[in-house]
């Protein structure tokens, strides 16, 4: 009966060679039969239709659809177009697999979170039911570094709830996302503006003043000193904790982490501290001047110093540290080194930043530019941002050696530097310390004078160490002070808050 029919309608002519187009409208030259005719033909060819299988179906609509006009199909279309719709975030929980339309709208950010809700009830209860608020600020802690750094640094870690026994409702965290973008801006406008509360550790040393180094985390700040200790300060109290003493020299550089501070001194040595007890663990002598900076990171460390060169370590552990290789090339005192797992990246007062293979310590390039010796840089990914005695800063490519900026402001030697995804934060001879923007300054169209965010000034000699977050600049100074610039706890008075600008928050896992 089918081939009977796809016979019968390809024996007809085509609809295209019965239809003519006239003063923009579409006539058919067939006659059309009476409605009654019609609508006994057309009771057939459906009772026919139906007797036959899903495949012969679609074949016959397809020959059918073959010989209609352009203007027929546009029907056809607009007439399918809404049948083929489905909404799937309704018809998965139907067939019980709510799992899968949540984790679909768990990808949406904000902004499409919202209009989401507003498609239907059946959406508002998937996204209600799934906490998807609350995932969504989960999400943003994983990922963005400012809601990270919120979340370690309250009291009361984030995700966000009161001190309630019950996980709030999905609404409570659809209300709060606004609050915490508002206390992020407010931050950034903290930054942009030079507001902050202001603390000061009088590290009074006993001889000659002066804190070269420094690191801190949440709960402490551990500095060197110029009178050749190491002091220990509580970050909350601003209390001294402990004193290591055992240099000879003045302490100039130091790295800690959860097991051992690491030190160098103009002693020429560097020393090895368990970071709890500040029990002297190793005393490492190779170096023949005063040991400049040092690095060190899974089981690798790398010093420098006024002898001209670069020492490679493998780090075993704390008491089993043996030299790897000497890098030699610098025609004066190698100031600062950085590594990662690809370059180790050293600068010398001559003028110099040389480039090494990490894996091979083999010498890959030389990065030239400065008119005067480099006092200063950090590393990370492709970038390199290095300070120098000829008051400018620079920002270079490591793979192609390009300069792709030069900041200019300070008015004296510009002796530390950092930088994270946003900002450039440098220190100098001028007493001074400068806050860029890193974006723009990466921005080959940004005019120069939008690159400095902000000058602050309050050490009075000159600053010789600084290490920031996304809340704080913590700097150290020939002044013999530590300074606590603080962008998150600022207050109308100018005296701080408590450790939370406005709310108390909880990390929730669910």
């Amino acid at each position: 009966m089918f081939l009977c029919a796809l016979r019968c309608l390809q024996s007809l002519p085509t609809s295209r060679a019965h239809n003519q187009l006239g003063n923009g409208t579409l006539t058919g030259s067939r006659k059309r039969p009476s409605r009654v005719s019609f609508e006994k033909e057309k009771e057939m060819c459906i009772q026919m239709f139906e007797q036959w299988s899903e495949a012969d179906q679609v074949e016959f609509v397809e020959h059918l659809i073959s010989r209609m006009c352009h203007y027929q199909h546009g029907h056809i279309n607009s007439y399918l177009k809404p049948m083929l719709q489905r909404d799937f975030i309704t018809a998965l929980p139907a067939q019980g697999l709510d799992h899968i339309a949540e984790n679909i709208l768990s990808f949406l950010d904000a902004r499409s979170l919202c209009s989401a809700e507003l498609v239907c009830r059946e959406w508002q209860r998937v996204i209600s039911e799934g906490m998807l608020w609350k995932k969504l600020i989960e999400r943003m802690v994983r990922t963005d570094p400012l809601w990270k750094g919120l979340s370690e640094r309250h009291q009361e870690k984030y995700l966000f709830k009161n001190r309630t026994n019950e996980v709030p409702p999905n609404s409570y965290y659809h209300s709060l996302y606004p609050k915490i973008i508002q206390d992020i801006e407010t931050i950034e406008a903290n930054w942009r503006c030079g507001r902050h509360n202001l603390q000061r550790i009088q590290c009074r040393s006993e001889n000659s003043k002066g804190v070269y180094c420094l690191q801190y985390d949440d709960d402490k700040i551990i500095s060197g000193l110029r009178d050749n200790s190491i002091k220990i300060w509580d970050k909350h109290s601003l209390e001294c904790l402990k004193i290591l003493t055992g240099h000879t020299g003045s302490v100039l550089c130091l790295q800690y982490d959860d097991r051992v501070i690491v030190t160098g001194s103009s002693d020429s040595t560097v020393r090895v501290w368990d970071v709890n007890s500040g029990e002297v663990l190793n005393t490492l002598i190779h170096h023949n001047e005063a040991v400049l900076h040092l690095r060190f990171c899974n089981g690798l460390m790398v010093t420098c110093s006024k002898d001209r060169s670069i020492a490679v370590w493998d780090m075993a552990s704390a008491t089993d540290i043996s030299l790897r290789r000497v890098l030699v090339g610098h025609r004066a005192a190698v100031n600062v080194v950085d590594f990662d797992d690809k370059y180790i990246v050293s600068a010398s007062g001559d003028r110099t930043i040389k480039v090494w293979s990490t894996s091979t310590c083999e010498f890959v390039r030389t990065l030239n530019g400065h008119k005067r010796g480099i006092a200063c840089l950090q590393y990370r990914d492709r970038l390199v941002v290095s300070g120098s005695s000829d008051n400018t800063i620079r920002l270079w490519d490591i793979e192609c050696g390009a300069c792709l900026r030069v900041l200019e402001g300070h008015e004296e030697l510009v002796r530390c530097i950092r930088f994270d995804n946003k900002r450039i934060v440098s220190g100098a001879y001028d007493g001074k310390i400068k806050v860029w923007d890193l974006q723009a300054a990466l921005d080959p169209r940004a005019p120069a004078s939008t690159l400095c965010l902000r000058t602050l000034v309050e050490h009075s000699g000159r600053v010789f160490r600084l290490q920031f977050d996304e809340f704080q600049i913590i700097s150290s100074s020939h002044d013999d002070t530590i300074l606590i610039w603080d962008f998150l706890n600022v207050s109308s008075n100018g005296q701080p808050e408590g450790r939370s600008p406005s709310r108390t928050y909880t990390y929730i896992s669910r």
